[in-house]
Protein backbone atom coordinates (compact mmCIF):
# COMPACT_ATOMS: atom_id res chain seq x y z
CA UNK A 1 0.00 0.00 0.00
CA UNK A 2 1.21 3.58 -1.10
CA UNK A 3 1.14 6.86 0.86
CA UNK A 4 1.39 8.92 -2.39
CA UNK A 5 -2.08 11.19 -2.69
CA UNK A 6 -1.58 11.87 -6.28
CA UNK A 7 -1.77 8.12 -7.98
CA UNK A 8 -4.62 7.70 -10.52
CA UNK A 9 -6.63 5.48 -7.56
CA UNK A 10 -6.06 7.73 -4.67
CA UNK A 11 -9.29 9.40 -2.89
CA UNK A 12 -7.14 12.36 -2.63
CA UNK A 13 -6.73 12.69 -6.85
CA UNK A 14 -11.04 12.11 -7.01
CA UNK A 15 -11.07 15.15 -5.34
CA UNK A 16 -8.72 16.61 -7.44
CA UNK A 17 -10.38 15.79 -10.75
CA UNK A 18 -13.69 17.22 -9.50
CA UNK A 19 -12.93 20.41 -8.20
CA UNK A 20 -10.38 20.45 -11.32
CA UNK A 21 -12.90 21.07 -13.37
CA UNK A 22 -14.11 25.12 -13.81
CA UNK A 23 -17.88 24.51 -14.13
CA UNK A 24 -17.85 21.56 -11.55
CA UNK A 25 -17.18 24.13 -8.86
CA UNK A 26 -19.21 26.88 -10.83
CA UNK A 27 -22.69 25.19 -10.57
CA UNK A 28 -21.98 23.43 -6.89
CA UNK A 29 -21.70 26.50 -5.90
CA UNK A 30 -24.90 28.61 -7.80
CA UNK A 31 -26.87 25.35 -6.50
CA UNK A 32 -25.40 26.71 -2.32
CA UNK A 33 -28.87 28.58 -1.78
CA UNK A 34 -31.76 25.64 -3.00
CA UNK A 35 -32.96 23.95 -5.67
CA UNK A 36 -32.36 25.52 -9.46
CA UNK A 37 -34.08 25.01 -12.56
CA UNK A 38 -31.11 24.57 -15.89
CA UNK A 39 -32.49 27.82 -17.12
CA UNK A 40 -32.10 29.87 -13.39
CA UNK A 41 -28.89 28.50 -13.48
CA UNK A 42 -27.40 29.34 -16.68
CA UNK A 43 -28.93 32.52 -15.68
CA UNK A 44 -27.19 32.54 -12.78
CA UNK A 45 -23.46 31.50 -13.57
CA UNK A 46 -23.61 33.08 -17.31
CA UNK A 47 -21.16 32.00 -19.96
CA UNK A 48 -22.48 28.89 -20.12
CA UNK A 49 -24.42 26.87 -22.80
CA UNK A 50 -26.53 24.73 -21.92
CA UNK A 51 -24.70 21.81 -23.80
CA UNK A 52 -21.61 21.81 -21.16
CA UNK A 53 -24.57 22.91 -18.41
CA UNK A 54 -26.48 19.74 -18.76
CA UNK A 55 -22.82 17.77 -19.50
CA UNK A 56 -22.09 19.25 -15.93
CA UNK A 57 -25.01 18.71 -14.26
CA UNK A 58 -25.25 14.88 -15.09
CA UNK A 59 -21.42 14.07 -14.25
CA UNK A 60 -22.17 15.90 -10.89
CA UNK A 61 -25.04 13.69 -10.33
CA UNK A 62 -22.95 10.65 -11.33
CA UNK A 63 -20.39 11.40 -8.70
CA UNK A 64 -23.62 11.78 -6.08
CA UNK A 65 -23.03 15.70 -5.52
CA UNK A 66 -26.14 16.56 -7.10
CA UNK A 67 -29.65 15.65 -7.16
CA UNK A 68 -32.17 15.51 -9.88
CA UNK A 69 -35.95 15.95 -9.21
CA UNK A 70 -38.26 15.96 -12.51
CA UNK A 71 -42.04 17.54 -11.16
CA UNK A 72 -44.97 15.58 -13.08
CA UNK A 73 -47.03 17.99 -15.45
CA UNK A 74 -47.11 19.34 -18.90
CA UNK A 75 -44.43 20.76 -19.28
CA UNK A 76 -41.95 18.50 -17.66
CA UNK A 77 -40.39 20.56 -14.68
CA UNK A 78 -36.87 19.98 -13.46
CA UNK A 79 -35.07 20.87 -10.87
CA UNK A 80 -31.20 20.23 -9.03
CA UNK A 81 -29.92 20.46 -5.96
CA UNK A 82 -26.88 19.94 -3.92
CA UNK A 83 -27.14 16.24 -2.18
CA UNK A 84 -25.41 16.22 1.55
CA UNK A 85 -22.12 14.91 -0.52
CA UNK A 86 -22.19 17.87 -2.54
CA UNK A 87 -22.96 20.46 0.37
CA UNK A 88 -19.51 18.90 2.14
CA UNK A 89 -17.62 20.79 -1.03
CA UNK A 90 -18.59 24.58 -0.55
CA UNK A 91 -16.19 24.70 2.20
CA UNK A 92 -13.23 24.10 0.22
CA UNK A 93 -14.99 25.65 -3.00
CA UNK A 94 -15.63 28.59 -0.77
CA UNK A 95 -11.38 28.92 0.07
CA UNK A 96 -10.25 28.48 -3.40
CA UNK A 97 -12.65 31.30 -3.68
CA UNK A 98 -11.05 33.55 -0.81
CA UNK A 99 -7.94 32.37 -2.14
CA UNK A 100 -8.37 33.71 -5.49
CA UNK A 101 -10.34 37.39 -4.04
CA UNK A 102 -6.47 37.74 -2.03
CA UNK A 103 -3.93 36.53 -4.74
CA UNK A 104 -6.07 36.88 -7.72
CA UNK A 105 -4.04 40.44 -8.50
CA UNK A 106 -0.53 38.89 -7.61
CA UNK A 107 -1.45 35.38 -10.36
CA UNK A 108 -2.60 37.90 -12.83
CA UNK A 109 0.49 40.49 -12.49
CA UNK A 110 2.79 36.94 -12.94
CA UNK A 111 0.92 35.66 -16.07
CA UNK A 112 1.79 39.21 -17.49
CA UNK A 113 5.30 39.33 -16.24
CA UNK A 114 5.46 36.01 -18.26
CA UNK A 115 4.24 37.82 -21.90
CA UNK A 116 6.95 39.18 -23.14
CA UNK A 117 7.90 39.97 -26.97
CA UNK A 118 9.72 36.91 -27.63
CA UNK A 119 7.17 34.97 -25.56
CA UNK A 120 3.64 34.99 -26.69
CA UNK A 121 1.29 35.28 -23.80
CA UNK A 122 -1.44 32.52 -23.92
CA UNK A 123 -2.82 32.49 -20.44
CA UNK A 124 -5.16 29.08 -19.89
CA UNK A 125 -7.40 30.93 -17.58
CA UNK A 126 -8.14 34.63 -17.02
Amino acid sequence: MTTDAFLADCRARLAFDLLSNTWNAVVLWALRDGPRRPVELRERIGGISSKVLTETLRRLQFNGLVARHAHPGAPLRVEYQLTALGRTLLAPIDAVGAWAFEHGDEVVAAQEAACTHTTPCTPRTH
